[in-house]
């Protein structure tokens, strides 16, 4: 979440990373302070706007991973000419439009805003400038799984963030809850809706059935890359979660 960072700073961090981890090391920038205005406030300081500062604050960053001027006063140590990649992630049109005008990867957070995920894509693919980096664009599709060897017991781990999502919905965020054997009773009809639709993109079930809702999210969006999510509260079983898609993908 960049506005919360010094751009000097997060180059550092990754620089430090990337040399621990060459060649491993993915940068993903959000424009969104991902918190409330105090805690925004106590991270940065700063009352400017992420709409005003972001792009700016983007261009900064990548000028630290750039090799070091002679000249240059101030340098990220270690950053300079590594070439950390760059994404810019979003949930909405301004993030795509500047991916596109800078000729950067995109990845779009449909596993929680799903209403904008194609008319994001259609406009950073049309829009998109090709850069020093990225001749075409490259976009990332954000998507959620719950896989388990039952559908019932896919249904119960998806609890978990059905909870979340309602718990948010009613201005109490908080840790993920653990899984319930029914929904029955906790949400409303229209906060069920509400969950159903934020969900859209949610792989939910036996290995077939999360490789077809995959495989179709993959055909309808043109994806080049998925970036898979699971809100599962057991550590265990979304670590097999996350193994059924792995497993799926070699496939």
């Amino acid at each position: 979440m960049l506005p919360n960072h010094s751009p000097l700073v997060i180059a550092e961090q990754f620089g430090t990373l990337e040399s621990l981890y060459p060649g491993r090391i993915d940068l993903g920038l959000g424009r969104a302070p991902g918190t409330d205005q105090r805690t925004a406030l106590a991270l940065r300081r700063n009352l400017v706007t992420a709409e005003d500062s972001f792009p700016r604050d983007v261009m900064e960053l990548r000028a630290y991973f750039a090799p070091a001027r002679a000249d240059q006063a101030i340098r990220a140590v270690p950053g300079a000419g590594l070439a950390v990649p760059i994404w810019l992630l979003g949930s909405s049109f301004f993030s795509a439009r500047l991916a596109a005008a800078l000729g950067l990867p995109f990845a779009f957070a449909s596993h929680f805003a799903p209403d904008y995920l194609i008319p994001a894509l259609r406009i950073y693919r049309s829009e998109f400038q090709p850069s020093a980096d990225y001749a075409a664009p490259y976009a990332m599709v954000g998507a959620s799984a719950f896989a388990a060897e039952t559908e019932a017991d896919a249904g119960r781990l998806l609890t978990s963030a059905q909870q979340q999502f309602v718990n948010l919905r009613r201005g109490m965020p908080g840790p993920l809850p653990p899984p319930v054997d029914s929904m029955a009773g906790y949400w409303s009809p229209g906060e069920r809706a509400q969950v159903e639709h934020a969900l859209a993109y949610a792989a939910v079930g036996t290995p077939e059935t999360v490789r077809q809702k995959l495989t179709a999210i993959i055909s309808e969006t043109g994806a080049d890359e998925l970036m898979i999510t699971s809100q599962i509260f057991d550590h265990a079983a979304r670590l097999r979660s996350f193994e059924i898609v792995a497993e799926l993908m070699i496939r």
